[in-house]
């Protein structure tokens, strides 16, 4: 049975934002690192990369592609989207705020993480449900090269004062469509690879897949 999507009673965004990282700390030592030492991490425990996607895997990345293109113009909140759609966020210690007011309290819509798991839920029919977590995204589905990249792949970002901070959807054509921050609507970012602040950051892309049953 499927996990139910966390509560969104703002009263309780610090401790559910603190209670999930103390229950996926143990298993997500590499998150804490940075960037290089996160993807090698990742990469020793799950050494095959992906080949070419096949035919029905390439129609279902174009099918999270569009749902993500459907998104944009939807505002960021924190904490915000889960396998429904866009939904209320909240604000925590340092999230959430734009210019001291707190924004995700009163904003419905999406989250990095969040558009990424409700694009590949609704995409697969259900049968692919994300952590609402990114670094717990990371460590999900199958590496793939730069070079082999394909829409519906996800992209991570990582600096090493804020590891696996940021999660994209790549569109094709070396676009990603991806909820940035608070203040911002989803957008599409052309050529996000060659822009020197995201491909500084860039750590790692992966392939989601349905579970095993």
């Amino acid at each position: 049975m499927e996990s139910p999507p966390p509560s969104r009673d703002q009263a309780s965004g610090v401790g559910r934002r603190r209670m999930l990282g103390l229950a996926l700390g143990a298993g997500l030592a590499p998150a804490l690192v940075p960037a290089a030492q996160a993807a090698a991490g990742a990469t020793a425990r799950t050494p095959a990369h992906a080949a070419p996607p096949s035919e029905r895997a390439a129609a279902l990345g174009q099918r999270v592609a569009a749902v993500a293109e459907a998104q944009i113009g939807i505002p960021y909140a924190w904490g915000g989207g889960d396998r429904l759609g866009p939904s209320l966020g909240f604000c925590d210690d340092e999230n959430g705020y734009l210019d001291g007011k707190c924004l995700g309290e009163s904003t419905v819509g999406f989250d990095c993480s969040g558009l990424s798991l409700y694009c590949w839920y609704r995409a697969s029919n259900g049968t692919v449900e994300l952590g609402h977590y990114t670094a717990a995204q990371f460590h999900l589905g199958t590496p793939v090269d730069r070079d082999a990249l394909a829409p519906g792949d996800l992209l991570f970002f990582s600096r090493p004062d804020a590891p696996l901070h940021h999660v994209g959807i790549y569109a094709g054509d070396g676009a990603m469509i991806h909820a940035e921050r608070t203040g911002t609507l989803i957008a599409r970012v052309e050529k996000v690879l060659d822009v020197p602040r995201w491909a500084g950051e860039f750590a790692g892309a992966r392939r989601p897949g349905p579970r095993a049953s």
